[in-house]
């Protein structure tokens, strides 16, 4: 059986306990090197709370996925003409910011008190009698290092220097065995030349690393005399974190970032909106670059009298059960109590099934612990297999609420039927093919320029060959059932990766594994790790070679 729970599942948060604590105020928020998995805890809980989030680089973006859904947004990197702020403008703004008891975080990249602004910043507070508090981060110097699989610290090699080339610094003085250097761009030759006639060998090993801890993190690994050359050869783009010293003879050995499965691959992403979340998150774990790609829009049902009935039904106790097929169709549901002024306590006198842990935990979010849960197969199927038969005795009503997407198959509706059960099988929404990509993801798709696509239903491959066009033949596809891949091969697809079990995550592992297979077996061969997309562009050129 799957898990049946009784009721008394509604749990709802008194409106008094929202009330903030305390009002006003600014959170200098440490940010790391850009990867929002590396933000601490304390950070995750400031954000939660922000009226503004002030910030200064496109990599913070990405964190404000933790910030309330309506929440200003202030970029403090340039003005109006693109020249960069100052410190003191930089203070006074996030000053201003704050007046009126709003909350602000103000992420900075690093550590607040390392980053070039962080304690000008504060000051300013200070003199304006804002409060503040500092949240310590990641800083970007180590933890770049780290995810480039470079120690700073090795055997006899015990000693440091980090210098921030923002400004006119003096490498003469500069003695230890390693030396680390932030914030460098076009002056990379410069840096390099200036270490040379301080007195280190042109030979000495260098590692150029940009967009460091993100899936776009490139290490370049040359010499003092040959970096230069070799970053432009490589068309790396600055501010770079520049490591100087012995040290790097270990990265081959560990490199544990730039080596992960998919690191790199750029991976098509084609669901909803809503939907890609969770996949996208998935295949970052394994290093890659997920793009999503809306195909599918949710609308409401062109009429919506079915569904409002059935609502109304709901709350009046015509009900034993609602089942709720997916996310889209527990959204639809909430949308209409709450036009009604009414929330999760409606359904306080249902039971109420999920056809997998995905709506369950949505559910769950909503606070409705569901009574029932597919046991085996998160489906219709497996939701079937645990439900049980209509019992005159024990089911006061024997009526069942199944609000539905318009196109979704019958397979619940009639197993209940079967079983005894009197169905209301309601339209709750609408799916529709999505507007087509813009020109350059559509010439992206067609010329693979995409490493790998996953589809996660049959709608996702045949609407995208809808609005974009086949994938390149180069491309790996990878579908999260049979299904999925039988309607991929009616599209001249060739299915590469097929999920073990229908699920996302089952889904992003498998096209990892296949990653890695393929990744170990050009290791093992002696041939340079290519993604797909340049394995393609590297056959062209043969071609046109001979």
């Amino acid at each position: 059986m799957g898990r049946r729970r009784r009721r008394n599942r509604v749990v709802t948060t008194p409106r008094g306990a929202q009330k903030r604590a305390e009002e006003g105020g600014v959170a200098f928020v440490g940010a790391g090197p850009g990867d929002p998995g590396l933000l601490t805890l304390r950070a995750v809980e400031v954000l939660g709370g922000a009226d503004v989030v002030i910030i200064d680089e496109p990599a913070h973006h990405s964190m404000l996925a933790y910030a309330p859904g309506i929440v200003e947004v202030v970029d403090l990197s340039v003005d109006d003409e693109g020249v960069t702020l100052t410190a003191s403008v930089r203070g006074r703004r996030v000053v201003q910011a704050a007046k009126g008891g709003r909350r602000v975080v103000r992420l900075l990249g690093g550590d607040p008190f390392t980053h070039a602004t962080g304690a000008d910043e504060a000051l300013a507070c200070a003199k304006a009698g804002i409060p503040f508090e500092v949240v310590a981060g990641v800083a970007t110097a180590t933890s770049v290092a780290a995810h480039a699989g470079i120690p700073l610290v090795t055997g006899r090699r015990r000693s440091v220097e980090i210098f921030d080339v923002g400004g006119k610094i003096d490498l003469r003085s500069c003695t230890a065995d390693t030396v680390l250097l932030t914030g460098v761009t076009e002056q990379l030759g410069h840096v390099a030349d200036a270490l040379v006639d301080a007195g280190r060998v042109p030979s000495t090993p260098v590692a150029v690393v940009t967009s460091g801890s993100t899936v776009e993190q490139q290490t370049v690994v040359s010499t003092l005399g040959g970096i230069a050359a070799d970053a432009r050869a490589a068309k790396v783009e600055g501010p770079f974190v520049v490591i100087v010293g012995d040290t790097i003879e270990h990265r081959d050995t560990l490199s544990w970032f730039e080596t992960k499965s998919l690191f790199g691959w750029r991976v098509l992403v084609p669901r909803t909106k809503e939907q890609a979340g969770a996949l996208s998150k998935a295949l970052r774990r394994s290093g890659a670059v997920p793009e999503e790609v809306p195909t599918i829009s949710v609308e409401p049902p062109r009429n919506p009298q079915q569904i409002d009935k059935a609502v109304r039904g709901m709350v009046e106790g015509r009900y034993e059960w609602i089942a709720f097929t997916s996310v889209n169709a527990l959204r639809a549901v909430k949308e209409k109590l709450t036009a009604y002024g009414l929330d999760a306590r409606a359904l306080s006198g249902l039971k109420v099934a999920a056809v997998g842990e995905k709506t369950a935990e949505a559910l769950r979010s909503w606070g409705i612990e569901p009574d029932l849960v597919p046991s085996g197969e998160q489906s219709a199927v497996g939701l079937l297999a645990d439900w049980p038969p209509y019992d005159e005795v024990l089911d006061p009503i024997n009526r069942v609420f199944l609000p539905r997407a318009d196109i979704a198959t019958e397979t619940l509706a009639a197993g209940l039927t079967d079983m005894g059960w009197e169905v209301d099988d309601v339209t709750a929404y609408r799916t529709v093919r999505a507007a087509p990509p813009p020109a350059e993801t559509r010439d992206a798709i067609k010329t693979g320029k995409f490493d790998a696509v996953a589809f996660t239903s049959s709608s996702t491959v045949r609407n995208l060959v809808g609005i974009a066009g086949k994938p390149h033949a180069s491309t790996v596809v990878a579908c999260i059932g049979p299904a999925t891949a039988k309607t991929a091969e009616e599209h001249g697809l060739r299915v590469d990766v097929l999920a073990p079990e229908p699920s996302i995550e089952a889904l992003a592992d498998a096209l990892a594994q296949f990653g890695l297979t393929r990744r170990l077996a050009m290791v093992e061969a002696g041939e340079p790790v290519l993604k797909p997309s340049q394995r393609r562009r590297a056959s062209a050129r043969r071609k046109s070679a001979q």
